[in-house]
């Protein structure tokens, strides 16, 4: 189980192939009074460690034996998603750190960052704190900027939970049934069951309309938007 009480020492996991590089980083924890709970050499082993031992935090080396670490990410987001994994590289590739925020890291560091700064950061991000770079921040800035879902504000008051309109936002967006399920770490089964009651609830029959009914309301800059079942 991960740390539950707030004076308890942050459980970590930390994955790398190097032995060199985990050694140095589980010191600076240790004398930081983090407890380093397992060590893996791959992404899978990562992913089974955090199964089973359900840290806190997983360090997670973004190139291993096995593979990039983007599809460990993804394990982990699903098998472990109470785990917060931070990306450590070796490579100043902010596409790959987007990429690897998308996927569910709570952080994107490069492995030049200063050791010493490990605990502070990871202290950060158990408070709910991004680990990325000023760099990489702009760049979600930058990518935030240039998405078209943000058309205009959410009704008020909606006959649709919140759920109900991220999935709205993404369909309105251009996105699929199965990249809907992967944004919101949801089955797609689930995805086509909002979509169902989204219809019901807004009195329309596909979902070209309830999209439509989405862009309207929400072009309507924040105001109440009338229930279609009245």
């Amino acid at each position: 189980m991960a740390t539950e009480h707030p004076d308890a020492p942050v459980r970590v996991v930390i994955a790398d192939d190097d032995p060199l590089a985990r050694r140095a980083v589980k010191d600076v924890l240790q004398e930081a009074g983090f407890t380093v709970v397992a060590e893996a050499t791959t992404g899978f082993e990562a992913v089974e460690l955090c199964r089973h031992y359900r840290p806190d935090v997983v360090l997670l080396d973004m190139v291993m034996p096995d593979g990039d670490g983007l599809e460990a990410l993804r394990r982990l987001r699903e098998q472990a998603p109470d785990v917060r994994p931070v990306a450590l590289t070796s490579r100043q590739d902010e596409a790959l750190g987007l990429l690897a925020l998308r996927l569910g890291a709570a952080g994107y560091l490069g492995k030049q960052s200063p050791i010493e700064a490990l605990p502070r950061i990871l202290r950060g991000v158990m408070a709910g704190e991004a680990a990325v770079s000023r760099r990489l921040t702009m760049r979600l800035v930058e990518h935030l900027r240039s998405e078209p879902v943000a058309a205009g504000m959410r009704p008020i008051r909606s006959v649709l939970t919140p759920r109900e309109w991220e999935v709205l936002d993404l369909l309105a967006a251009g996105r699929g049934t199965a990249e809907v399920a992967e944004d919101l770490v949801l089955s797609t089964e689930t995805v086509r069951s909002h979509l169902k009651r989204i219809n019901r609830k807004l009195g329309v029959r596909s979902r070209a309309e309830a999209i439509a009914f989405a862009r309207a309301a929400r072009g309507q800059g924040g105001v109440d938007t009338p229930d279609p079942r009245r």
